[in-house]
């Protein structure tokens, strides 16, 4: 660095830098490069809203948006069905069940790369953070297709559900614990697949106790009651939670597919992605995505939200976007004016260079069209309701084309070619590719 002394004189000879030095130094960069014109326009009325939504959900202090996303679009179907104003599913119930499989999913990838370096990246990938709170759509349909579900009501939200990090923190320590102990068999005492295999067993013995410990123990059987808009009662009893799911929801998560909007030199369109060790449910379904254009996710889910379904949906939330007001709008801050600097990257470049990933899930419940064409989405999050509109936030269209990677859509709203590409054997990502972001 040869110009260190010109870089000092440049700044103090620039009013505008230290105009938004004196002011950057005091108050939030968010706040103070805001840009009034959008803000004045933000509006949360949209020209189509489907029906049956619910009172907000709050995930607080934990990694659960796609589990979330999921059981509030499932409660949608429930909530209509028996007519009720309030209804919410267990997300502990679900939150146990996931960290159990993903145990059992990280001891069997270790038992698969017993031959690996102690230190290559991929053992240090999956070391990283195997029961981490994350998860991707086909991660969900397991979980449900296997464990069912429970009302809230069951089995509530524990300290430790809501506020997972020490949870997290003591069981991974415990799976790298028996991830040594998987290695050190093999390699110096020569124990073969199968007696390794028994003691995995009796690991996840360990894990069960301690989830049950942090998250209670998850209930077999059930009785269900509410009472529905028109105060009709309501009571169903002795239900296992397959039950419940199968015959109270009605709801074929096994329809539903996965497409995503990643503009990367290694994954052309109209091709299907899987990502590898990325799963939860060893027999389950594999993580599985069609890559197409943003304007075709936008088709199917305008098409979807029109038929009065919601939408799952995967994105990267903390880019242009204010918590408070809800708002996620490429035009919300102008830091280009506040820095005198041009800041941006198009989608492929952030992808490409760590600039950005799939860190968030939500559902779309609504679009805002004009001329048949969305000029913005209604978004249910699940962080309470002291945010957005009671919880409920908005995404402009150029924030949908920028920021937003997957969607999951049901098989009746796709053309015949794309239900085909499902079908097909899928090119393998890298573990750390970042359309695998979200289970992280």
């Amino acid at each position: 660095m040869s110009n260190y002394h010109k870089y000092s004189q440049d700044f103090q000879a620039d009013p505008q830098a230290q105009l938004a030095r004196n002011a950057a130094v005091q108050r939030d960069i968010r706040e103070l490069a805001l840009n009034w014109e959008s803000f004045r326009q933000i509006d949360h009325t949209f020209s189509q809203v489907i029906t049956g939504e619910l009172p907000i959900t709050n995930q607080k202090k934990s990694g659960r948006c796609w589990g979330f996303a999921g059981l509030n679009l499932l409660r949608i179907a429930l909530s209509r069905r028996y007519n009720l104003d309030s209804f919410e599913f267990s997300q502990n119930y679900f939150m146990f069940h996931d960290k159990l499989e993903k145990a059992n999913y990280f001891l069997e990838n270790i038992l698969s790369t017993l031959e690996e370096p102690w230190d290559s990246r991929l053992l240090m990938h999956l070391l990283s953070d195997p029961i981490q709170d994350g998860g991707q759509w086909d991660m969900f349909v397991n979980l449900i297709e296997k464990y069912g579900l429970v009302p809230k009501s069951v089995m509530p939200e524990s300290f430790q559900s809501s506020e997972s990090m020490m949870m997290n923190r003591i069981v991974t320590r415990k799976l790298r614990e028996f991830a040594a102990q998987l290695r050190h068999a093999h390699h110096r005492d020569g124990v073969g697949l199968n007696e390794l295999r028994a003691l995995k067993e009796d690991m996840l013995g360990v894990v069960y106790r301690l989830l049950a410990i942090h998250l209670g123990n998850p209930p077999q059987t059930f009785d269900w009651q509410a009472r529905d808009k028109d105060n009709k009662f309501l009571r169903y009893e002795g239900l296992t939670p397959q039950q419940f799911y199968r015959d109270h929801v009605q709801v074929s998560l096994a329809d539903k597919i996965c497409l995503i909007n990643a503009p990367m030199q290694d994954k052309p369109y109209q091709a299907l992605f899987t990502v590898e060790y990325l799963g939860n449910v060893v027999e389950g379904r594999i993580v599985k995505y069609i890559n197409l254009e943003v304007d075709r996710l936008k088709e199917y889910a305008i098409a979807t939200l029109q038929d009065d379904q919601p939408v799952w949906f995967g994105c990267d939330v903390g880019k242009h976007f204010h918590r408070d007001l809800g708002v996620m709008d490429m035009d919300l801050y102008d830091y280009d004016l506040f820095y005198g600097v041009p800041i941006g990257m198009d989608k492929s470049t952030r992808l490409e260079y760590g600039d950005s990933m799939m860190t968030h899930a939500m559902l779309f419940t609504g679009v805002d069209l004009k001329d048949g064409r969305p000029r913005k989405w209604r978004v249910e999050n699940s962080w309470g309701e002291k945010v957005g509109q009671k919880g409920y936030f908005i995404m402009s269209d150029s924030w949908f084309d920028e920021y937003l990677y997957e969607i999951v859509i049901d098989k009746q709203y796709l053309p015949e070619e794309i239900r085909q590409l499902y079908d097909q054997e899928p090119i393998r990502l890298a573990p750390w590719d970042p359309m695998g972001a979200l289970a992280h």
